[in-house]
């Protein structure tokens, strides 16, 4: 590969990892918070009210991060991948236009209205600056996904005469299929991570002792909003997004599921290690026709392997894909286990009181961020050797006038930046965490609400 074009990629891939890490928890945050917002008008209860306003104040910390590291990844399209803009801009900058002008300065400016608007508004008025918020951030993500979805499914485009791509209809490009399923995929993943993030730190304030009340609420609204979605995340979203893969990129499900060779009554993997040189897997575990059945929903279907097709349309980055595909499959299962355990106890009315389950719960957040980087590496890595899946090779795309060492000296300015941009993060989030949920001590309740004995 060539090294600047490596560079180019490492430094888009870095910033977009690092972005990512803001917008999954504030997608997530947003429907949690409508959840809570909803029960606390509802109820007329003051304690549910002070739980959202303390994961808004988790939510905007999250946003401004979020749009800090997200913008200069507009700038990037523009100089280090300044061939692909021009070919596939007049399609693409479509979606980005509209999450940018409307999707996310709905979202900005309805937050402006949830966090200080309170004591102003209504009740009723608060509740829907917040729904704003969720519709806002929740648009803004299918743009994003919509955009993505192009480059791995191209819909809806017409080739210009000077080669670049243009828009030939709209709602077949935005309606893309690839899109649907991808983009509920996607934001089943966010909110898995909202409420892992808010199940923590329930239950850290539970073994700690502190705001038990709240912690309560945090602990109970993710534990079943987590296991409604990591269910969601493997069927239906999961299973569908598998099969596009399987009928519209059959190179990209041979090197995820490491099948050098096709089979028939294909077996799934559990464990085992890619060995491209010897295109095999060593150390195997597998389950026996389970990938045919998943695939094809026939226990004795033929499924192509990789020797099906050209190495030159091979993913350049086999044994990346593969185990970051299988991170992916790994966690989604331990967060149906982990989940449907804690719904179980919370059932039963013991989860607040097991404390093996409360340390398994607090300790599980960083697993999400995991789950959901891994997955995003899945679906990158198996678009290549495409920028535009068929009709722009990545090589071709980039900006061949920006040198390496150019590209190495902005990436390792961009690294320093967010290393100090992550060191505030977490300090203004464990400032929260250590403040605890408002409204608690000698705080007056918000207008409208009265405190609800428990």
């Amino acid at each position: 590969m060539d090294t600047a074009l490596f560079v180019h990629r490492f430094h888009f891939a870095f910033t977009a990892t690092f972005h990512y890490l803001f917008p999954q928890l504030t997608m997530g945050l947003a429907l949690l918070i409508v959840v809570l917002k909803t029960i606390a008008l509802r109820c007329n209860d003051a304690t549910y009210n002070q739980a959202a306003r303390f994961w808004a104040k988790i939510f905007g910390i999250n946003f401004v991060l979020g749009v800090v590291t997200g913008i200069p990844m507009e700038f990037q399209f523009g100089t280090n991948w300044s061939h692909f803009s021009r070919f596939a801009g007049g399609v693409i900058g479509q979606t980005l236009a509209m999450e940018g002008m409307f999707a996310f300065f709905l979202e900005s400016a309805l937050l402006g209205l949830f966090l200080y608007g309170e004591k102003r508004l209504s009740p009723r008025g608060h509740w829907w600056s917040a729904v704003g918020v969720f519709v806002g951030s929740w648009l803004s993500g299918y743009f994003i996904i919509a955009t993505d979805a192009f480059m791995q499914h191209p819909v809806g485009y017409f080739t210009a005469a000077d080669g670049s791509l243009q828009l030939a209809s709209f709602w077949e490009f935005v309606l893309n299929p690839w899109a649907g399923w991808q983009y509920a995929h996607n934001m089943s993943g966010a909110a898995i991570t909202g409420a892992f993030v808010m199940t923590s730190i329930g239950a850290f304030y539970l073994l700690s002792g502190k705001w038990t009340a709240h912690a309560r609420i945090f602990v109970k609204t993710g534990v079943i909003a987590g296991c409604i979605f990591s269910i969601l995340q493997i069927f239906p979203t999961g299973d569908r997004q598998g099969q596009m893969v399987t009928d519209l990129q059959p190179p990209t499900l041979a090197a995820m599921e490491g099948l050098f060779k096709g089979q028939t009554a294909a077996p799934l993997l559990i464990v085992g290690q890619p060995n491209e040189e010897q295109r095999r897997i060593d150390n195997p575990i597998q389950v026996p026709g389970m990938l045919s059945m998943l695939t094809y929903r026939r226990w004795s279907a033929h499924v192509r392997g990789l020797d099906a097709f050209s190495k030159e349309d091979w993913p350049g980055n086999i044994p990346l894909l593969y185990y970051s595909y299988h991170i992916m499959v790994g966690l989604g299962t331990f967060f149906v286990a982990i989940m449907v355990v804690a719904l179980f106890l919370l059932w039963r009315g013991r989860l607040f009181h097991t404390k093996w389950v409360l340390w398994i719960l607090m300790l599980s957040a960083p697993f999400p961020y995991i789950a959901n980087t891994a997955g995003w590496l899945t679906a990158e890595l198996g678009r290549q050797p495409w920028l535009v899946y068929g009709l722009m090779r990545t090589e071709n795309g980039y900006s061949t006038v920006v040198s390496a060492g150019n590209g190495i000296f902005t990436l390792l300015g961009f690294m320093g930046m967010y290393t100090v941009l992550g060191i505030l993060f977490l300090f203004l989030i464990w400032r929260e965490i250590d403040r605890g949920p408002a409204g608690t001590g000698n705080e007056v309740s918000p207008a409208g609400f009265t405190p609800v004995a428990r």
